[in-house]
């Protein structure tokens, strides 16, 4: 594993931050996602490779460490949940979480698993699928731009705009069915494009709308045990399609891809964690680290109250004291 972050070297095994008997401070949390996350952050693209990363890399943690690791993951979802109370009462910031993968990557899991302890009512999950007629009618980032999150929200992308630049560009005769004039087609439209999503991105960033992205890396060997497991258990069929087969025939391709993706599109303001995926337990702890890290740097505090609320609240509290009832 290579570290792509200048300025945050790979951590060795943390030491244990808290005595057993005391559950973690939000300031040891936070030390701990940051040692968790950075190793996997890219900030800039320009020397990034993506044989470099190992889909099945643990950190300091072995196959041993999983129950702990769980139980690091539930401390984390309750640290989340305690962040997104204050993003909500704040009303300052959105933030947008993207994730891209290939298929069984375990998009799904970490979504469900990392986001279980946050409220509804301040997130939206929302998937992209094929692009409608509709869809097909306006610019590719029309319908992205349509469900980005407001303030005090966190917004999540099961898949996004970059499948423009992924299944797209490995098939071309995508672009074809985009009702694109002929002369804005030419050698230069990937470049284009990955202009535009940064620039898309740092308009948002100006706008108050935190972005991270992340590009869950599964192995083709993993990804083939997984289908063979969706296909020997009836109850998981329905999450298996003769199209996710097509698709591992361009493998080689979508690696590619993805590599000259993140390239091209990884900023300080809006990295990429490319995390590995071969473990699904360790997969959900580091999108976790990063999410809490990324919530963390934006000193959420919940909203002062005025001098002339203060006063209010405590006749409410006066009055409440002073009935029996």
């Amino acid at each position: 594993m290579t570290n792509h972050n200048a300025d945050a070297p790979l951590p060795a095994a943390p030491e244990q931050a808290a005595k057993p008997d005391r559950p973690p401070t939000m300031k040891q949390i936070v030390k701990t996602s940051r040692e968790l996350s950075r190793p996997f952050r890219v900030t800039r693209g320009e020397k990034f490779r993506l044989e470099q990363v190992d889909p099945g890399d643990t950190l300091w943690l072995k196959a041993e460490d999983k129950k702990r690791a769980k139980e690091a993951l539930a401390t984390g979802v309750d640290a989340l949940a305690g962040l997104q109370e204050k993003l909500y009462a704040q009303d300052k910031w959105a933030v947008l979480l993207i994730f891209q993968a290939m298929d069984a990557a375990g998009k799904d899991g970490a979504i469900k698993h990392v986001m279980s302890g946050i409220n509804p009512q301040g997130c939206q999950v929302t998937p992209f699928k094929a692009p409608t007629s509709e869809d097909l009618d306006h610019d590719y980032l029309w319908r992205c731009m349509k469900v980005v999150p407001h303030r005090g929200t966190i917004g999540i992308f099961n898949r996004s705009y970059y499948e423009e630049v992924l299944v797209v560009r490995v098939h071309p005769e995508f672009l074809k069915k985009q009702k694109l004039p002929p002369e804005v087609i030419t050698k230069d439209i990937w470049k284009q494009r990955y202009k535009e999503i940064r620039n898309f991105e740092s308009y948002l960033n100006h706008n108050g709308i935190l972005t991270r992205k992340f590009f869950l890396h599964v192995s083709k060997k993993e990804q083939k045990n997984r289908f063979l497991e969706r296909l020997g258990n009836p109850e998981k069929h329905w999450k298996f399609s003769a199209a996710d087969l097509k698709e591992r025939g361009y493998w080689d391709d979508y690696m590619k891809t993805y590599e000259e993706m993140i390239r091209n599109t990884a900023t300080p303001d809006s990295p990429w964690y490319v995390v590995p995926a071969d473990n699904k337990w360790f997969t959900r702890i580091v999108v976790a680290a990063a999410i809490i890290e990324a919530l963390d740097s934006l000193d959420l505090q919940y909203p002062e109250v005025s001098p002339e609320a203060a006063k209010e609240l405590a006749a409410a509290k006066r009055a409440l004291l002073a009935k029996k009832k």
